[in-house]
């Protein structure tokens, strides 16, 4: 059954279909039907609204809503300039150790560090993080949508590479050869005290954007169908845990690591994990 829905998904224009879906929940509707959709969307998958900054009748469009803020203090970050934290809310999917430039996506799935990152200089980019460590996360619909810095230190720049749209979720994991690396994402360059951490925020079917809170940069835009690359000359300053861009719909991120972190033993795939919480052991 996996197969034949992924067969259809080929034939669908998943980009526009996508961006329909986008402008449709950033659209005004009667505040009645705003409220009442959010309140469905809530309830069918679970959604903690004691966590969010704004009653939920306070949301004028579902994306509002989708990506909310969470209330002060919602998240600890767990402290030290040293230890990676989780950028985001999620589940976690695969983790470990880079190898030979290789990241592991699923059974019998791998795919290169230049092929995630992707842009006109994949290779000089993905060179900083062979031999060092990667976590990717993924985030169901009833989580926090916002992305921030694991470690704290400068925004370097970034990659936007445009790309196809396939869900994301574990079947996509599965059907999908290099899932991560066809799809549209923007990769985030930090210089931290514990070396080099990208960023990779990853769209998927109906995600309307990814939109960069440091710059003007929104994914699955038709401004943005080339593959962009920018290095600041100033870097942008940013805290452990500083807002770096936002989800209008679910994904996944894949954070990753120069040599020298070594993420917990205790983190294991299918396992919950908040944002703020250490990728590292203490």
């Amino acid at each position: 059954m996996a197969e034949l829905s992924y067969t259809l998904l080929r034939l669908l224009p998943k980009n526009t279909l996508s961006r329909a879906v986008g402008a449709a929940c950033r659209a005004s509707a009667p505040r009645p039907v705003v409220r009442a959709v959010i309140r469905a969307f809530a309830r069918k998958y679970g959604v903690d609204m004691s966590e969010a900054e704004r009653p939920i009748d306070q949301y004028p469009t579902f994306t509002e809503f989708f990506t909310r803020r969470l209330k002060p203090g919602a998240r600890a970050i767990a402290p030290g300039e040293l230890l990676p934290v989780s950028p985001v809310d999620g589940t976690i999917g695969e983790l470990g150790d880079i190898v030979e430039s290789q990241l592991y996506q699923a059974k019998g799935k791998h795919y290169t560090l230049a092929e995630l990152i992707g842009g006109p200089r994949a290779e000089e980019d993905a060179r900083q993080f062979a031999g060092g460590a990667f976590c990717t996360i993924y985030l169901a619909p009833y989580d926090y949508h916002r992305i921030h810095a694991p470690l704290g230190g400068e925004i370097c720049g970034y990659v936007n590479m445009p790309g196809q749209l396939w869900p994301v979720n574990p079947a996509g994991v599965r059907n999908v050869e290099k899932l991560f690396c066809v799809n549209e994402r923007l990769t985030t360059f930090l210089k931290t005290p514990r070396g080099a951490c990208g960023v990779v925020a990853i769209g998927a079917t109906n995600v309307g954007r990814i939109r960069a809170m440091y710059d003007d940069v929104v994914t699955n835009a038709r401004r943005t169908r080339q593959p962009a690359r920018k290095l600041y000359e100033r870097p942008l300053r940013v805290e452990k845990g500083g807002e770096l861009a936002v989800f209008e719909m679910g994904s996944t991120v894949v954070v990753l690591f120069a040599p020298g972190v070594k993420l917990a033993a205790s983190l294991r795939p299918g396992q919950q994990i908040k944002l703020g919480e250490a990728l590292e052991s203490p």
